[in-house]
């Protein structure tokens, strides 16, 4: 990210060829200073964010050697990470001034003490960049602008990771970037979901004129966003400074960018968070494997107590008895096609391939081997997977402190670095908002704030992709295979559409793999893309998947684009209606300063009546969804209105869980039932709000203790011991292990270092106990009474634990599989797992009541005994293996490390690396939120430019009173070096005032009064406190009104005096 000041050039880089790039450097103080708030601002200083490890994502290929020989990183590529991290060690006793230390300040724009750099890239836009985290503040006089400064500043900070996903979109990322079997998986999924030809993206980008107002402006938008990545692309070519890794890969020159890649771009984002559906092939053969264990009838009552649809006991978002219909149907429905047992095989993506790619096996961790001198450069490839992710916190005004709502929130996308995400503000005409947004994507904010509101979005996962059974047919009169390429269409038998293409590489000092070649290749129909073939009562049949928002991946940008416009977002009912433009599933929350509000958004296609989503179904014409086009894959969609939705609930939560009553999990989704990662959350929400009033330090403590607890030990361990010990543990070996995971489960069930740095869990041997435990106890409580080929099925529709590490898992053969078989190091936890079944199943063993419960009891075959006597069997097994069974090592970690085996890897996709991260379960940009004002409310500082007096000034300095109260962050007032100094600044006239906001120098007061009055003389105590900490302390109070203020320093923190940059009043 090369930027002035800042980074050093090559020493190629000459003064001719900065005269002829379109860059002009401005000078770092703005023409008008800024003061320590805009006008526009409603949040005063209670709006934060974060984005590990750091914003600037862009290195010369000099500052990635020296990276790789020396550790330097560059400026800002590294500033966040340490923030996100230390707030695990720290979250039990945060107060609201101590967020600062965990998050960024989110306030708009830079004061001008604070500027780091400005450049004008052309005359309509200016980008300020602060000195703190490197964030680009774009401006532009004209729309235009502002969107030409969104592509440049988004190529500064993500150009490489930009390319990647173009490229990724395209299905041509091993020829771009090398063919290492992890770039070959991650084309080969994304082109399983999204394949296009120039053709398609391009009638992608034309819809858009046709869609409204908002779609003609997002059309012009995008070309001026374009614009303006191609404009720094030449800069960076002229000066020889683009980012190093197009020199390591072999990849040449960035070229210039085109209004089809932001459609290939969005078709990989969406298609990794913004899904649901299509697993129904799974669906049906747990099924199939059911009846086939079973019969007919007791095989689909099994099926259906597994698949937990919609399971009483899931815990909600909205909880308060609304019921959103969705996915149910009348059982036999005539629409369900299930496959004949043994005959479905998935449909190959890669043909003729040469060299490399037919000997190298595809890897499902994605490590790409890398030379010496950079390795692990582009191994973060591999990790860039389908997320159902993301988790928010939110509390109405009604249970908070300021009566205000408060939102702790954000998208847990995944580790990388550089991030896939960025940070960046955004003002121009019509838009106003600052937070984070994908590389290529950031022509808008997609998740942030706006001038007083907020909003943040969760994976929703509902079914937006039916599977169909396709009969495939021949024209020549022979019989038809399940190797034939025609298929049945109201009565025609057509030929499928080939989508395919030739990715080439050679070995570069990125990627070491050797030259290889194949054919990547997608087959279309009008039903959609062929996934799967195999036998119905015989007969061939393709299963295809058809995704409502396939040939539409750019149409959700308007939402965002409304997001990021004020004249849309003023209410919770404006939210919803912005919210309700989105195709994508997600569930989105907003607040502002009174109102909290949730809208789960996505184009939820209408089926018939006899269509049964949760299986294939038929390829005709009476259930195909209604309205249906299929060139242009436009159908009917349930109105806003039938969406969950919500406006000031008491609180909401969510974690990828069930959104309401009724609202069916997606076909292949298992995993609504009585245990939920969300409980983490909603449990200790619900508490809090019965006793106290929250901060926004209290909802964030909720969020940080979820991100450090195991799921399974909270919420199932304790049922599993009430088991065990139903009679006395006489082996003292099981009855250590019984004592060792009793006092874990009692401290609360967390993955804790015993301090800060240790890398030593506290409980670690119960935690090693457990991990083992798990995937055993499984399998000998469930593969007995399901049989080996149920079992199975199920392992592959839901796996059965998903720890931190990715590893002790469940295989389909009932062993155990310790090496991670997903993704490690993702920090991402216990979303899919068997631990509803377990915890079911238990209680059910125990006599403890159960609502939508299993049908049937398997542990013991329900004989309390029995199923004591298998988990002690397999809890002695687990006790028994060592470390470096259960955390069996990898590139990062040595076997047996526990710490490491769980701790975040921030996965590289660049040349610059970064250390590990403690374990925590969190969004990976996130949210500290809480507005006190709304637009027309008064929200300018009461104290600026009045007049201040104090009991002292520093001997020998010119820091006097006016100093804290000029609006400036370059200056300051600073007293004598004593206790009991004070700051006094006359309002003029008495006003009603509830907060004082302090920013503090180095010398700080530990020891502090904010005081009152209205004749300067008598003054009344509105805050006190004896634990200042120093930098920013935004304190409030019940309103006063009074015509003068205070700070009353008592004691100071330092040997030096009380020292202000500002005192600040306000209103609100």
């Amino acid at each position: 990210m090369p930027r002035p000041a800042t980074r050093t050039r090559l020493a190629a880089l000459t003064a001719a060829t900065l005269t002829a790039t379109v860059l002009v450097a401005v000078s770092p103080t703005p023409a008008v200073a800024a003061t320590t708030f805009t006008g526009n601002d409603y949040c005063l200083g209670q709006c934060a964010d974060i984005l590990p490890p750091g914003e600037n994502g862009n290195a010369t290929l000099t500052a990635i050697l020296s990276h790789q020989l020396f550790g330097t990183r560059p400026a800002h590529s590294s500033d966040q990470l340490d923030k996100y991290a230390n707030l695990v060690y720290n979250y039990a006793g945060l107060t609201d001034e101590q967020i600062a230390r965990f998050f960024n300040d989110a306030s708009f724009g830079v004061p001008d003490a604070l500027v780091e750099s400005t450049v004008q890239p052309r005359s309509d836009v200016t980008i300020v960049r602060d000195s703190g985290t490197g964030v680009p503040h774009i401006t532009g006089t004209t729309r235009s602008g502002t969107m030409f400064g969104a592509g440049y500043a988004g190529a500064q900070d993500r150009l490489w990771v930009m390319d990647l996903l173009r490229h990724a979109g395209r299905g041509r990322l091993s020829s771009f970037a090398g063919g290492a079997p992890g770039n070959r998986e991650l084309e080969q999924s994304i082109w399983a979901n999204s394949p296009y030809s120039e053709a398609d993206l391009q009638a992608q980008v034309d819809t858009l004129r046709q869609t409204g107002t908002r779609g003609q402006q997002l059309y012009t938008d995008v070309g001026d966003y374009i614009a303006g990545i191609n404009a720094y692309i030449d800069r960076c070519v002229a000066a020889d400074n683009c980012p190093g890794e197009y020199n390591l890969a072999n990849a040449g020159s960035p070229q210039h960018f085109t209004m089809t890649d932001l459609i290939a771009t969005a078709g990989v984002i969406g298609g990794l968070f913004g899904g649901g559906g299509g697993a129904e092939i799974q669906s049906a053969l747990v099924r199939v494997a059911a009846r086939a264990k079973f019969g007919a009838t007791g095989g689909d009552q099994v099926w259906q107590a597994f698949r937990e649809q919609n399971d009483p006991e899931a815990v909600l978002t909205l909880h308060n008895g609304q019921s959103f219909p969705y996915g149910t149907v009348p059982a036999g429905a005539p629409s369900v096609t299930l496959p004949d047992a043994g005959t479905v095989s998935s449909e190959p993506l890669a043909y003729n391939q040469t060299g490399s790619a037919s000997t190298a096996t595809l890897a499902s961790s994605g490590t790409s081997g890398g030379s010496a001198t950079t390795d692990g450069l582009l191994s973060g490839l591999g990790a860039l997977k389908s997320h159902g992710m993301s988790n928010a916190v939110v509390v109405s005004g009604q249970h908070t402190v300021s009566g205000n709502p408060i939102a702790v929130f954000g998208p847990q996308t995944g580790y990388f670095a550089p991030q896939l995400l960025m940070l960046q503000e955004l003002q121009g005409p019509g838009i106003s908002a600052r937070g984070a947004a994908f590389a290529g994507l950031n022509l808008y904010v997609l998740l942030g704030r706006g001038q007083d509101y907020a909003w943040s979005a969760t994976s929703a996962g509902q079914d937006l992709t039916d599977t169909y059974a396709v009969p495939l047919c021949t024209t020549d009169g022979t019989a038809p295979t399940l190797q034939s390429n025609r298929y049945l269409y109201h009565g025609q038998c057509l030929a499928m559409e080939v989508l395919e293409h030739t990715n080439s590489w050679s070995p570069s000092t990125a990627d070491s793999t050797p030259s290889g070649s194949y054919t990547l290749r997608a087959l279309r129909t009008k039903y959609g893309l062929v996934a799967y073939r195999g036998l119905v009562n015989g007969q061939p049949i393709a299963f295809t998947k058809l995704r409502s928002t396939y040939r539409h991946e750019a149409e959700s940008a308007i939402g965002f684009q409304a997001y990021n416009d004020p004249a849309a977002m003023g209410s919770a009912a404006a939210f919803q209606q912005s919210a309700a433009s989105v195709g994508y599933a997600f569930n989105w929350f907003y607040v502002n300063s009174t109102e909290a509000a949730y809208f789960n958004s996505g184009s939820n296609p209408v089926r018939p009546s006899g269509a049964d989503p949760n299986l294939p179904t038929r390829a005709e014409a009476s259930y195909e969804w209604q309205g249906w086009n299929p060139d242009t894959n436009t159908a009917t969609y349930t109105p806003a209105s039938a969406h969950p939705q919500s406006v000031n609930q008491d609180y909401y939560v969510s974690w990828n869980n069930k959104q309401a009553y009724d609202y069916s999990a997606a076909d292949g989704n298992f995993s609504f039932g009585s245990v939920h990662r969300a409980q983490l959350l909603d449990g200790p929400v619900r508490a809090a709000i019965a006793g106290q009033k929250l901060d926004r330090a209290g909802v964030a403590r909720i969020m940080a203790d979820a991100a450090v607890t195991d799921l399974r030990g909270q919420q199932v361990l304790g049922d599993l011991l009430r088991v065990v010990t139903s009679q006395p543990v006489t082996d003292p070996t099981l009855a250590d292990a019984v004592s060792k995971l009793q006092a874990w489960q009692q401290s609360g069930s967390r993955r804790k270092e015993t301090a800060a740095g240790s890398k030593v869990y506290q409980y670690a041997d119960a935690i090693r106990i457990f991990d083992a435990w798990w995937p055993l106890l499984a399998a000998a409580e469930f593969k007995p009474g399901l049989g080996a080929d149920l079992y199975g099925a199920l392992v592959d529709a839901i796996e059965v634990n998903e720890a931190p590490s990715g590893g002790q898992n469940g295989g389909r053969d009932g062993t155990v599989v310790w090496a991670g078989q997903g993704q490690p190091h993702k920090g991402s936890s216990f979303q899919y797992g068997w631990w509803g079944y377990v915890d079911k199943d238990i209680r059910t063993v125990l006599g403890d009541p159960v609502n939508g419960g299993l049908g049937r009891t398997y542990c013991g075959n329900g004989d309390l005994a029995a199923c004591r006597q298998s988990l002690l069997d397999t809890l002695a097994q687990a006790a028994a293996l060592p470390a470096t069974t259960v955390y069996p090592g990898d590139s990062y970690c040595s076997a047996g490390d526990q710490w490491c085996a769980d701790a975040i890897v921030q996965s590289p996709m660049g040349g610059i690396t970064h250390p590990l991260i403690a374990w925590q379960n969190r969004p990976t940009d996130q949210q500290v939120v809480s507005f006190p004002a709304h637009r027309g409310d008064d929200v300018s500082n009461l104290a600026q430019g009045r007049t201040a007096t104090a009991s002292s000034t520093q001997a020998f300095t010119s820091n006097t009173p006016a100093k804290a109260v000029d609006g400036s962050l370059g200056t300051r007032w600073s007293s004598s070096y004593n206790d009991n100094q004070w700051l006094r600044v006359d309002l003029g006239t008495a006003r009603t005032f509830n907060r004082v906001i302090l920013r503090w120098e180095a010398a700080y007061g530990s020891t502090y009064r904010i005081e009152v009055s209205n004749d300067g003389t008598s003054w009344q105590t509105a805050f006190s406190t004896t634990s200042g900490n120093g930098g920013v302390d935004n304190v409030t109070f019940a309103p006063v009104t009074a015509r003068y203020v205070r700070m009353y320093g008592v004691k100071r923190a330092t040997s030096y005096g009380f020292s202000l940059y500002e005192l600040e009043v306000y209103a609100r």
